[in-house]
């Protein structure tokens, strides 16, 4: 999540894909449309290989399979690839074997047709979410020789944490392939730059929720190269079982995580690595700061009352990131 409201004298295009909205953005109106109809084939081809609530895509037959190897495509091998990445580069932190805790907490249809939050009875219900399956990533075996993954019976994967920032990422690169000029695109606040900049680079507005204006608070800079992206408790929120849950589980308790930053956004070399380290950052809590200083990514932290922290160079101003190269 996040907000991108960046540079409206740029010619822009906006819609909706991956049940978010998508925002390109370019340096010359003539490049809008080849450079949409690339990124669109790219986040088509994420949606169908990496959707959980798509009956149709990859991803649910290969959770229905679980406990049996089973045959997938370049796009969702890849994705794996990335999510399980993700999982060794922040210990577990950021797991995709959580989708059954997202299940018991109420995520388990298109996040449009979830209740909203205080939309429910007053009969409090006492719910215990857990649905512990600490390290389970680890056993989750991918087979590129043969096209196939394994993973444990009873395990369900979840790619919301790494798979829409990569969608930016594929479809940026795609787009600016296309367009044979510099893109931005952002996926629900997620935002992948390649290309270039155009001159004094892409705007950025950063706020708790993406589709905020200008007005919301937060904080506007500027990015020359790679991705940003922003996570959030704040936002992706829904009522379940007489509780208000977030999309963010901590794999400690299969629960979502409580006592954390009301949001977190770091730039990086890649929107997926930038999206990587503001998701293990909520999980982190306390401990993200020098977390993220010691990666040297650029982040802006702000808790419940609304107070922000900036380590690694995030500015205080307006003022340009260099992006790191990795989370």
């Amino acid at each position: 999540m996040g907000s991108q409201d960046a540079g409206a004298a740029l010619p822009t295009v906006r819609w909706k894909a991956l049940g978010t909205n998508i925002v390109l953005q370019a340096c010359e109106r003539s490049a809008l449309k080849p450079a949409r109809a690339a990124a669109e084939r790219e986040l088509e081809s994420v949606d169908l290989a990496c959707s959980r609530f798509r009956a149709d895509s990859e991803l649910s037959a290969l959770n229905a399979a679980s406990g049996r190897s089973t045959a997938v495509g370049p796009v969702l091998m890849d994705a794996l690839a990335q999510a399980l990445r993700a999982a060794e580069l922040t210990g577990g932190d950021v797991d995709p074997t959580i989708g059954r805790a997202l299940e018991i907490a109420g995520y388990d249809r298109d996040f449009k047709l979830l209740r909203a939050p205080g939309d429910h009875s007053d009969a409090q219900l006492e719910v215990a979410v857990s649905a512990r399956v600490r390290e389970g990533w680890r056993e989750v075996a991918l087979d590129r020789e043969r096209s196939s993954v394994r993973m444990p019976a009873g395990v369900t994967l979840d790619l919301g944490a790494t798979a829409k920032a990569w969608a930016a990422d594929r479809a940026a690169q795609a787009a600016a392939q296309a367009a044979g000029s510099p893109i931005l695109v952002s996926v629900g606040g997620d935002i992948a730059t390649s290309g270039g900049a155009p001159e004094g680079g892409w705007q950025v507005r950063v706020t708790d929720d993406h589709r905020s204006d200008s007005s919301a608070p937060g904080q506007t800079i500027t990015i020359l190269s790679g991705g940003l992206a922003t996570s959030s408790t704040a936002v992706r929120r829904w009522s379940h079982a007489g509780r208000t849950m977030h999309h963010i589980i901590d794999p400690d308790t299969g629960a979502p995580v409580l006592d954390t930053w009301r949001t977190v956004s770091v730039a990086a070399g890649s929107c997926t690595d930038a999206n990587i380290a503001s998701t293990a950052a909520i999980i982190r809590a306390g401990a993200a700061p020098e977390w993220l200083e010691s990666l040297g990514l650029p982040a802006r932290l702000v808790d419940a009352d609304g107070d922000v922290q900036r380590v690694a160079g995030w500015p205080e101003p307006v003022n340009q990131i260099r992006t790191a190269s990795a989370a």
